[in-house]
């Protein structure tokens, strides 16, 4: 993708990269598009590099991605709907969701406190965006209906291989063999 100048149209709010840790960047500011691989989108901003979710994608003029969950009227949090948010998570790097990458190792719902427990790896324990990609997770959930509290937890046991892919997954990274 070619970089591209836009002034953002509202206020809005995003990550920075590797940290992880929550900024707003203020309406009519100008802001460089750097990638928007995955439906989310990486720009700078004040010498920062930062990650806008695409739900927000309106703010630097782009279609937003929308995340539209009829709410059970049980009131449970709806587990194939968080699957369908998980999988609306893509790897910075490699244009996959995480479900498809194999990064997902458990969901846990607790229904009486309203909280998803996630227990998710990375590609490699040093990868610098495992803050960001925590924070997708946490709001993307946070977006199903009756989820009050999201706790996703890093771990590296068994470490990932890409054997974990999904078929479909290792195509589209050419692994597949």
């Amino acid at each position: 993708m070619q970089q591209k100048m836009v002034t953002t149209q509202r206020e809005v709010k995003c990550r920075k990269v590797p940290s992880g840790e929550v900024k707003i960047i203020p309406k009519g500011e100008f802001v460089n598009i750097t990638q928007d691989l995955g439906g989310n989108y990486t720009v700078t901003w004040m010498g920062n590099m930062l990650r806008i979710d695409g739900t927000d994608a309106d703010a630097i003029g782009r279609k937003p991605q929308t995340l539209n969950f009829e709410p059970p009227a049980d009131g449970q949090i709806s587990e194939s709907q968080v699957w369908e948010a998980l999988e609306t998570i893509f790897d910075p790097e490699i244009p996959i969701n995480l479900v498809s990458l194999g990064l997902i190792y458990a969901v846990n719902i607790d229904q009486d406190a309203q909280r998803i427990d996630i227990d998710m790896t990375l590609t490699a324990p040093g990868c610098g965006m495992g803050p960001v990609l925590v924070g997708d997770v946490e709001y993307r959930l946070s977006l199903v209906p009756h989820v009050k509290d999201v706790q996703v937890n890093l771990v590296f046991d068994p470490p990932w291989s890409r054997d974990m892919m999904s078929e479909e997954a290792q195509l589209e990274a050419g692994v597949f063999f």
